[in-house]
């Protein structure tokens, strides 16, 4: 039988799992693996990145974007180290993620050789599955667990390898394990279905809060609002589930939301969550009966004190409630803040074409509405933009992702990236503040390496705008948030690609335009104004922080230019 080196081996494997491309950088603790890949290079792309950071994050967001398999690798030491952040990203927003992470050789493993740190310990908090081979015959079998646990628990799998293991060559010995992850078909128990039926049924204040984990459950999700006649509010992850102009839809909830959402859930009598775990206890009400429908059991209850719960698949369980409820006919709740809603728009439409100089982020989502495809991919980093991005841009069929629990800044471009590899045939498109881009902005290098044509739009106010606002709503002076001036758009045509430097609404509906045209990635460089991302609703500690933010200011400044105290506040409300 002919014999294999074992990263030859692991390198089918992974093709036969269905990966075809992963994202790293070679290094002295990975390189036996690397020669592996590089003599299968057409069939498992291997997208070098600048850091390895990028590369987990890239990952992330392309398990978030196609529910499959995103894969990373590194060295060991500091590589392994820079994997931190991304895996914490797919930990957070439960994607299937595999990183392969090298190792010193297998002789040296404890003695504190060059490079080595203790990567069991390091990735026990953010993984899944978080094993060391031992031996090269135990890695095939590893592998296939890992890539199954990932996926079945929707979390991170470390696989972490001494290098000299990747070049031992194996000749075939029986797997113990098999290919392929089997996620069993569930359904809550007639007893509490028939609780929540009973609970509906009361109701005449029906709620509905869906979160990602609604994702594949649109058409379920729409039939049982409307049977029931209640409206949806969507969690920031699962903004596009359904159209933001869909009648049924309030928009977003808390600081990045809507008022018509905050005063629905204020005036709620039944709150149902699907598929979210919402943690701000805030903006939900303070005692109102819940249901609660979430595919892993632990997850009820977890953020809000619910009445019953529906452990199961979002899709089948709302599909058993609409053929087994007989509906509510009541829709003076729903109608009354589709009419907020309405007005909401009209508010939000007027604000987005104003004509503003210098601009601001509002105006910006206006002129990208206009210009995006319907089909467009929008990967929105963390920061003001989230906010613009949330309340402003109205999606349809476009998809979105974003680092939703752990909010890490510096997300836009490797999700950019890893959206452009997933649907190359697709408008790609990054908004970020120049905060998060110049985080990460080493790698718009990688996607004019790889030719691919994400469009960055970077929101350029010279300063880390949501931070800013953070101490003044604490009542603090503002405090290391300037970053100083940059033109991104030269950065980019430094980098191989094509840069656009915008300072008017003119030259934005144009530069838009030829951006997403070309064939070669672009930065979009938008020099905006601050301006204060204001929630939905603004409360009163909010109000009187804020006014303590500006006498402070007031007296520091030693000038007699105090703001207009009124009408800052009433400019809150």
């Amino acid at each position: 039988m002919l014999e294999k080196r074992t990263g030859e081996v692991l390198t089918e494997m992974l093709m036969e799992w269905g990966v075809d491309h992963l994202y790293g950088m070679p290094g002295d603790s990975i390189n036996e693996f690397i020669d592996d890949l590089r003599k299968r290079k057409e069939d498992l792309s291997f997208i070098q990145v600048r850091h390895e950071e990028v590369g987990a994050l890239a990952a992330a967001s392309y398990a978030k974007l196609t529910g499959k398999l995103g894969v990373c690798l590194s060295i060991a030491g500091p590589g392994a180290v820079h994997l931190l952040n991304g895996l914490y990203d797919a930990k957070a927003d439960n994607a299937p993620v595999l990183a392969i992470v090298g190792q010193v050789n297998s002789e040296q493993v404890g003695t504190g050789g060059f490079q080595e740190i203790n990567l069991e310990r390091m990735f026990d908090d953010v993984a899944v599955f978080n094993k060391r081979a031992e031996t090269a015959q135990q890695l095939p079998d590893l592998l296939n667990q890992a890539i199954r646990e990932a996926y079945v628990k929707k979390g991170v799998a470390v696989l972490i390898v001494p290098d000299d293991l990747f070049a031992v060559k194996q000749n075939g010995a029986p797997a113990l394990t098999a290919l392929g992850n089997y996620v069993p078909e569930i359904l809550p128990s007639e007893q509490a279905l028939k609780k929540a039926m009973q609970m509906m049924e009361s109701s005449e204040k029906p709620l509905i809060l869906a979160g990602k984990g609604a994702g594949k459950a649109q058409q379920e999700l729409v039939s049982f609002a409307e049977h029931i006649n209640a409206p949806i509010i969507l969690s920031l992850q699962a903004k596009g589930i359904i159209p933001d102009n869909h009648p049924l839809c309030l928009g977003q909830l808390g600081q990045i939301g809507t008022k018509p959402a905050y005063k629905a859930m204020k005036d709620t009598d039944l709150l149902i969550l699907i598929g979210t775990q919402f943690p701000y206890r805030d903006f939900l009400p303070d005692d109102v009966p819940a249901i609660q429908i979430d595919y892993k059991p632990e997850n009820i209850g977890k953020y809000y004190p619910v009445e019953t719960g529906l452990p199961g698949d979002a899709g089948r369980t709302l599909d058993y409630l609409v053929n087994h409820f007989t509906g509510r006919s009541d829709n003076q709740y729903l109608k009354k803040h589709q009419g907020l809603m309405e007005e909401w728009r009209v508010a939000v439409q007027q604000e987005k074409r104003k004509d503003a100089y210098p601009l601001h982020g509002p105006q910006v989502m206006c002129q990208l509405e206009k210009a995006m495809d319907d089909d467009a991919i929008i990967s929105c980093d963390v920061g003001n933009v989230t906010v613009w991005m949330t309340r402003f841009l109205h999606l349809v069929r476009q998809k979105m992702i974003i680092s939703g629990w752990l909010a890490t800044m510096g997300s836009g471009l490797p999700g950019a990236i890893a959206s452009q590899i997933a649907y190359p045939d697709r408008q790609v498109i990054g908004i970020c503040g120049d905060g998060g881009f110049s985080m990460v902005m080493q790698d718009f290098v990688t996607a004019v390496k790889y030719q691919l044509p994400i469009n960055m739009i970077v929101l350029n106010n010279s300063k880390i705008g949501m931070i800013k606002y953070e101490q003044e709503q604490m009542g603090h002076l503002d405090y290391a948030v300037e970053l100083g001036e940059m033109d991104f758009a030269k950065f980019a045509e430094s980098c191989g690609g094509e840069g656009y430097r915008v300072e008017n609404i003119e030259d934005l509906e144009t530069s838009l335009k030829q951006a997403f045209l070309s064939d070669k990635p672009s930065v979009i460089d938008v020099v905006i104004e601050e301006q204060p991302p204001l929630p939905g609703k603004i409360t009163y500690g909010q109000a009187v922080n804020f006014s303590k933010y500006l006498i402070k200011e007031f007296f520091e400044s030693g000038t007699m230019d105090l703001p207009d105290m009124k009408k800052s506040i009433d400019r809150l409300f």
